[in-house]
């Protein structure tokens, strides 16, 4: 394994790894606060490769109940754009949890760090998976509106089934309805998705893997107008997250940096423990194209500036 060495994985003294692909220490190793800003315009967000966080508030509850490390601030700032965030409603309370496990925030807290992230970040914006957790009402509407008049704006809000360019999307949290009620934003079920979330044991991990990959390399030729989303992540009664994570990581970033010199979208790559490296390398995707170009129009001398090249190599060699 590439990253199978202490020294490559960064194994830190208090039991922590921080490798280009997985990462459970409590801050990223770098961040990228504003790279939607260098998005043309007219995109529309289908067309966007994004990093996400599964389980996005998870970091409470032992090993099979953790799938995160950093705050929500640190994830945004490195450059996370897709949320999953799970709500227990109790009597019009929505606390936030991963299963039995209470993640000590609440919906309000959630909404607080996108508007504040949003309101100094203001080219950026935040897809975010709403569902129910731990709790069977199945009527969730009414307390999300609530919340979301109490900790943050109204008109922060893409009100629209319809999947927004860059421009419209740019100071917008983008509600990924998963529960019943009036349209908030897009629905979740409309996006094209790969969530095989069960995976037993370690055994299983190639078959995680596959069905990773299946759905990676169908995103490039899939339909521009739908936002892929895949999710790396998975958990089982004998692999917790962080296990599955620390060999599916290494698989997508090895798979990435392959197809990193291919100009193609991948939609939303969500993860389990991601590192800054694999976030960067995923941002990556819609500026290779922008870098390869400058690139080769810098290293392409014109036809005067080579006649003096030329020029000046001779004359160094008549004066030695």
């Amino acid at each position: 394994s590439r990253f199978g060495t202490a020294t490559v994985c960064g194994f830190l003294s208090d039991g922590t790894i921080q490798r280009p692909d997985y990462d459970d220490t409590p801050n990223p190793e770098f961040l990228n606060p504003s790279w939607m800003a260098s998005i043309p315009d007219k995109h529309l967000l289908s067309e966007i490769t994004m990093p996400g966080t599964h389980n996005t508030m998870a970091l409470y509850g032992g090993v099979y109940a953790e799938c995160q490390s950093w705050s929500l601030a640190s994830q945004l700032r490195a450059g996370v754009r897709f949320l999953d965030i799970r709500l227990r409603h109790v009597n019009g309370n929505l606390t936030v949890h991963h299963g039995v496990s209470y993640q000590r925030a609440h919906f309000g807290h959630v909404l607080e760090g996108v508007a504040d992230f949003l309101q100094e970040y203001p080219s950026e914006t935040v897809l975010m998976r709403v569902k129910e957790e731990f709790s069977e009402t199945g009527d969730i509407y009414g307390a999300v509106v609530d919340y979301i008049h109490r900790y943050a704006h109204w008109d922060m809000l893409w009100h629209s089934r319809l999947v927004p360019t860059m421009a419209e999307a740019r100071g917008k949290l983008i509600v990924l309805q998963e529960f019943p009620g009036p349209d908030l934003g897009m629905q979740y079920g409309s996006l094209d998705i790969a969530d095989d979330w069960k995976v037993p044991t370690l055994l299983h991990v190639e078959e995680k893997w596959k069905s990773v990959y299946e759905h990676l390399e169908a995103a490039p030729v899939g339909n521009m107008d739908q936002i892929f989303l895949t999710y790396s992540s998975g958990a089982g009664v004998l692999a917790h997250p962080g296990a599955i994570a620390l060999h599916v990581n290494e698989l997508l970033y090895d798979y990435l940096e392959a197809e990193s010199d291919l100009n193609q979208r991948f939609g939303i790559v969500c993860m389990d423990f991601p590192a800054a490296p694999i976030i960067q390398m995923i941002i990556d995707f819609q500026l290779r194209e922008v870098i390869k170009r400058s690139q080769t129009f810098n290293m392409v001398p014109s036809k005067a500036n080579l006649k003096d090249a030329v020029s000046s190599l001779v004359k160094k060699m008549i004066n030695q």
